[in-house]
């Protein structure tokens, strides 16, 4: 069974969406040289315990739904150290996880999305669009950050894994999203994310917290 190299992380990546990473750790230095000399791709997977900066003696579990990360650009910082722009191609489930060498690889099998109602999907993708642009609208006016909604991707699929990118849920959520059991369920679920956080940003938007209130955040 082939192997792929693994680099847990606090964040989840999608199909088709940008990662950007500073490599510095030892172990990761040595993988993704590895990876750019070969041409491999590694893969990037949430972490389910532990830290992404490990010390001696630690231990990282993963979660086992991940997606495979191709090197795009790569720029030497000096010592070893980097900075790396990779594009998720793959979902892929581990089979085993192997700890032979100095950072994790696992034994994989790759896991792509059921497409049994392709007419379904496309109907859901269609009603997630419109609520995709209201949340980024929103979001720049609350955050002041622009957004480009023309770059939305087309395809259904596609459409589904960027919304699941942009939208800022945590990482146990998107992992879910990661994770969905076939592409109809993993549109239906976003749309419903969006729908849920468009109606939370526009209460925002309406009704302000006070400088008083921001300062007793429950965060």
């Amino acid at each position: 069974m082939p192997k792929l190299p693994l680099f847990p992380l606090n964040t989840v990546l999608f199909p088709g969406n940008s990662l950007s990473l500073h490599v510095f750790e030892d172990r990761y230095k040595l993988m993704i040289g590895r990876c750019i000399e070969a041409n491999q791709p590694f893969g990037v997977v949430l972490i389910k315990r532990g830290a992404e900066v490990m010390t001696v003696g630690s231990t990282v579990e993963p979660y086992f739904v991940g997606c495979t990360a191709q090197i795009t650009q790569a720029q030497a910082l000096g010592g070893g150290r980097m900075n790396i722009t990779t594009v998720g191609l793959e979902r892929f489930q581990i089979v085993a996880l192997q700890r032979d060498q100095p950072y994790l690889t696992g034994e994989f099998e790759l896991f792509p999305l059921k497409i049994d109602q392709p007419e379904a999907i496309r109907r859901s993708a269609r009603l997630l669009r419109p609520w995709v642009k209201r949340y980024l609208n929103l979001l720049e006016q609350t955050e002041k950050i622009p957004f480009e909604t023309k770059r939305l991707p087309q395809d259904s699929l596609a459409l589904a894994y960027n919304a699941a990118a942009l939208l800022k849920t945590s990482p146990m959520q998107q992992q879910e999203l990661l994770a969905a059991p076939d592409a109809l369920h993993l549109v239906e679920s976003v749309y419903a994310l969006y729908r849920k956080e468009v109606t939370l940003l526009k209460a925002i938007l309406l009704h302000p917290r006070s400088e008083h209130e921001s300062r007793f955040s429950l965060n």
